[in-house]
């Protein structure tokens, strides 16, 4: 797998957490390919290899390990992507716990060796994936919008957040919380191509209106956004323009809800979550528009 180098940055060395996972390899990879040596930390091992890309196993739960892993390394920039994601196959206390420690002591780590930190929060943290009875207060919903999460993913990641914004202050590096929409690899079978049938009822994408992203674009935000100067912390969404079910995103969003919120300003199938400040703040936009299967391998190379 090989790319055009689209932003210019600066950094020699990468710390990227939950390498192997699906977000984590496309990251590595990613900044691999553009010239940084990057080593994943994760605590399952990678089964290939390849230049620049190093693994380091540590579990991020163990505020030891991951402190003296990071100073060992001394990286330019920490791109945090490890969590349990799904809190529907998962007890929630071992969901909170895992993302919160995990969060918090990769954060830290990064403050302490005044390093970037570029990080994955998610949609999630405004309530509307896994909970019940949420309706936006706008649409389309952006970085300004109130978050409210009730289940226990959701809350995990604006706990996150707090930790992101006092990071920055404490330590003085910029910190960088990306919201993604649903993620999505590009190898995998589409059970979503864009539809006008689309059954929103049994859709489990009805939870966030049909938003999504593609694996790739994400790790290309990863990229601009290490490529910009920043301070302080700021979070940013990263989604596809249009949704993945088909019908308009206000029709999707009244049958959900059973409402529509009085303020909105989209079209057609325009996302309900808007990428307006990636586009603006960091030359961003999706290049992968379409569920159609892409042309890249199922998984990246190196897991």
């Amino acid at each position: 797998m090989s790319h055009k180098r689209e932003f210019d940055h600066d950094v020699g060395r990468a710390v990227v957490t939950g390498a192997t996972g699906m977000v984590g390899a496309a990251v590595a990879e990613r900044l691999a390919e553009s010239g940084t040596d990057v080593v994943g930390m994760d605590t399952r091992r990678p089964s290939g290899t390849r230049p620049r890309l190093f693994f380091r196993h540590v579990d991020l739960r163990d505020q030891a390990d991951v402190w003296e892993s990071v100073h060992e390394v001394d990286p330019d920039a920490v791109v945090h992507c490890a969590a349990i994601s799904n809190p529907l196959d998962n007890p929630g206390t071992r969901v909170f716990t895992n993302n919160t420690e995990s969060t918090y002591n990769a954060l830290v780590a990064a403050g302490r060796v005044d390093a970037d930190v570029v990080w994955t929060s998610s949609q999630a943290a405004y309530g509307a994936l896994f909970g019940d009875d949420w309706v936006p207060d706008y649409l389309p919903i952006d970085e300004a919008h109130e978050l409210r999460p009730a289940d226990p993913y959701g809350v995990s990641k604006a706990c996150g957040e707090a930790v992101a914004a006092s990071v920055a202050r404490r330590y003085g590096i910029p910190v960088t919380s990306l919201r993604p929409a649903t993620v999505h690899g590009p190898g995998e079978t589409r059970t979503r191509p864009p539809r006008e049938d689309a059954d929103l009822a049994s859709d489990d994408l009805r939870g966030n209106f049909g938003s999504w992203v593609d694996v790739r674009d994400l790790a290309r935000l990863v990229e601009a956004v290490l490529a910009t100067d920043r301070t302080g912390h700021e979070a940013v969404l990263c989604a596809a323009d249009e949704n993945c079910l088909g019908p308009p995103t206000a029709d999707i969003v009244e049958t959900v809800c059973g409402v529509l919120p009085e303020r909105r300003d989209l079209t057609g199938r325009d996302a309900a979550l808007s990428n307006d400040r990636a586009r603006e703040r960091f030359g961003w936009r999706p290049v992968h528009p379409e569920l159609d299967g892409g042309d890249g391998p199922e998984t990246p190379a190196w897991v």
